[in-house]
């Protein structure tokens, strides 16, 4: 972010009733600013030409995701703050990971100049919210105008000491493991489209993914020998985690349980939970595989076991439904 001519105590006091266009670009990240705890670990922070972070490890993870306003989220089912805090959410989740520490977000921003700049505030409240919830901070980013709604975020994560988790290390006998919730976000969002919201925390996780993030440097710690962040459905993710260690994934639906809010969504929908767990993206939970002999915490749930050949079975055979989300289909 360029630098801020305007003083932080100001920022709120402008945001009331003007849009981004009258408040103008320096104003515009000031009033963002202003939402932005200052993050420990930065020499530079927000204001000048780039940000300067002290990280305790020489190897540097970064992510980027793109969300499109209509495309990624939709601003009649999501308040600024759930946007935000989604953004951060899927781009924190991807760090974790690799089995990395989330450090640091740099936040790119374009929006149509009427956009109130009370959005926008409560858009950094949500991106620093949900930082703050894995231990990271926004140390920067840009502002830019456009027709639609477009964040651009990058998260930054070190290694701490351990290898990095890549999706190509699976092995035949390995178990597949899961933490976080499976199907949650894609019940909430069919909740949504069907003009519903209840369950409440079937939508609520739908609009504000809780990853697990403590889980990835954890499953690093336990030996994980690939992990990925389900992001498009768990037999989609899994797919990838498949390719990239030519091997077989085979997924026991006997050891996923849908419960509490998830079986409620499919009650009202008419709907079977299996599906939202097997090809729901959004819940950004890990997925991971680790050695037959490691022992894993409670919240890792094993649902399966690799073998050798190619592919993602479920239950021994072929699945004809869904997979999960593909871009540009």
């Amino acid at each position: 972010m360029a630098t801020v001519p305007y003083r932080r105590r100001h920022a709120r006091s402008r945001e009331a009733g003007i849009t981004i266009g009258e408040l103008g670009e320096f104003g515009l990240i000031a009033a963002i600013a202003a939402r932005m705890p200052p993050a420990p670990g930065a020499i530079v922070g927000i204001g000048d030409d780039s940000a300067v972070l002290r990280v305790p490890d020489s190897r540097i993870v970064a992510t980027t995701d793109l969300l499109v306003q209509g495309r990624h989220f939709r601003t009649d089912w999501s308040g600024p703050a759930d946007v935000g805090c989604k953004a951060a959410a899927q781009s924190l989740a991807d760090v974790a990971a690799m089995g990395a520490v989330p450090e640091a977000l740099l936040v790119g921003l374009a929006a149509p100049s009427g956009l109130p700049v009370a959005w926008a505030a409560d858009l950094a409240s949500g991106l620093a919210g949900e930082a703050a919830r894995a231990g990271a901070h926004v140390i920067g980013g840009d502002v830019s105008e456009a027709s639609l709604i477009m964040l651009a975020v990058t998260a930054i994560g070190t290694m701490a000491g351990k290898e990095p988790v890549t999706r190509s290390g699976a092995r035949p006998s390995d178990v597949v493991a899961v933490a976080g919730r499976l199907g949650h976000s894609a019940s909430g969002l069919a909740l949504l489209q069907a003009g519903l919201t209840e369950p409440a925390a079937a939508v609520a996780a739908h609009l504000r993914p809780r990853p697990p993030y403590g889980a990835g440097p954890e499953a690093a710690a336990l030996g994980a020998t690939s992990m990925i962040d389900i992001s498009d459905g768990l037999l989609a993710d899994l797919g990838h985690i498949a390719a990239a260690s030519g091997v077989l994934i085979d997924v026991e639906t006997a050891r996923l349980e849908p419960a509490g809010p998830l079986l409620e969504a499919a009650a009202v929908l008419g709907a079977s939970p299996l599906d939202w767990v097997l090809s729901g993206g959004e819940d950004h939970c890990l997925a991971a595989t680790f050695p037959a002999h490691a022992g894993l915490p409670p919240h890792w749930m094993v649902i399966g076991h690799v073998r050798d050949g190619q592919g993602v079975l479920v239950d021994g055979r072929s699945y004809t439904g869904e997979f999960g989300w593909q871009h540009f289909s």
